[in-house]
């Protein structure tokens, strides 16, 4: 139940100024010299909208706003049980912003739950706008290009997650909530394989799962290929890609290098334009800006093809965060072929696997089910089997046995 009132000491003036400040009435009784504070203060909030940012054809179409309050009861209109808790801390030297720790008592790692208050506990920033800051200060491995925890909008994916025992972090001004911990696999799972079938949700996880590595991987293999072995391409190919890199003045590496800023730019032109101009500039800006590079002789015909389909495959994880992780990634692949070809793509993919092998969330293995493997994870995995075969909880999140 919400408290609209607590009496207050009268000699505690920054209690008083800080409930002052954040909305509350103040009364003062002059017989009894005490003092009563009223939360009178209700702020503006939109109202619960269709989700933009991870929009799906089948199953609930509402998302998170900026209410702390509200997007807790999108998740109670979902959980209707007791073992639903919540728990409220407020962070920020200079914000005291309030966060809400939400789980399933009964069901949740305890341990996982304890390391998380720990880390909340220690915090010590001034200043809290989103919960994506929250995120990056309590990361297992705050260097790391690939994110440790899952953000996302959708309250029937929280939801899923709760019933699994994972641990959720609202915060207020923040439409975006934070899931922990979570695995690598899951970066790329959807709410809405859920709703469909398990053949297409396998064939949809597959694509998004694999078109990550195949996205970090094209361009670098067109480097490698005509830098260092020429022999892999087929002959037929081979005489293509000379004939379209006859006028290109610049070695296989700059050409790859211009063509990947060429798309960043374009990207983050159109990220911060309005919506319909932004698209028009997407997509004439690339359609213009190709046919000329190509036409001048900068760069190939088929290095264009090649860059626009593994743009295309980086966007399909759906959580954008990784979707940056394998730009990042890809830069590297792109340096590494070019400086050793196919040796040096190998060394970065070596790289890559030990990297998310050392990686942990919430002090979890990042690549479980996998490295350590636990049998009943990967009945929903890659490939989801039938839903009723889904009645175990994850490893990852499953509470150890007493």
């Amino acid at each position: 139940m919400h408290q609209v009132s607590d009496s207050i000491e009268d000699t505690d003036i920054q209690e008083i100024t800080k409930k002052v400040i954040t909305g509350q009435t103040i009364l003062f009784f002059h017989k009894t010299f005490q003092l009563l504070s009223i939360d009178t203060y209700s702020a503006p909030t939109r109202s619960i909208t269709n989700t933009e940012v991870e929009s799906t054809v089948i199953g609930p179409q509402d998302a998170f706003t900026e209410s702390l309050e509200t997007n807790i009861s999108l998740v109670k209109r979902r959980i209707k049980s007791p073992m639903l808790k919540n728990e409220t801390f407020t962070i920020g030297t200079e914000t005291d912003t309030k966060i809400s720790v939400v789980y399933m008592d009964g069901i949740v790692n305890k341990d996982n739950l304890e390391v998380l208050k720990e880390r909340i506990e220690k915090l010590d920033h001034p200043a809290y706008t989103d919960v994506t800051i929250l995120k990056q200060l309590i990361e297992d491995n705050p260097l790391s290009p690939f994110p440790q925890y899952y953000l996302t909008v959708r309250p029937d994916t929280v939801s899923g997650y709760l019933h699994d025992g994972r641990i959720v972090v609202f915060m207020e001004n923040s439409s975006a909530v934070m899931i922990c911990p979570v695995t690598f696999l899951e970066m790329f799972m959807s709410v809405e394989d859920y709703y469909n079938r398990w053949t297409t949700a396998s064939l949809l996880r597959m694509l998004r799962f694999f078109g990550f590595f195949l996205t970090i991987t094209i361009t670098p293999l067109y480097v490698s290929a005509l830098t260092f072995h020429p022999e892999i391409l087929p002959y037929e190919l081979l005489l293509n890609l000379q004939e379209s890199r006859a006028k290109v003045p610049f070695p296989p590496l700059f050409e790859v290098l211009f063509i990947e800023l060429i798309i960043e730019v374009l990207r983050e032109a159109g990220s911060r334009m309005p919506a319909k101009v932004g698209q028009t500039i997407g997509i004439v800006g690339g359609i213009v800006i190709g046919t000329a590079a190509v036409e001048a002789g900068l760069i190939s015909n088929i290095l264009v093809v090649l860059v626009a389909t593994s743009a295309l495959l980086s966007f399909l994880p759906p959580i954008f965060l990784v979707s940056n992780t394998s730009r990042f990634v890809r830069y590297i692949f792109i340096i590494s072929a070019g400086l050793f070809g196919l040796f040096g793509q190998m060394i970065a993919f070596t790289w890559l696997m030990v990297h998310l092998l050392r990686i942990d969330s919430l002090g979890k293995p990042y690549m479980s089910p996998v490295i350590p493997r636990k049998a009943t994870d990967l009945l929903n995995g890659i490939i989801r089997f039938p839903t009723k075969y889904l009645t175990k909880k994850s490893g990852i999140s499953k509470s150890p046995k007493k």
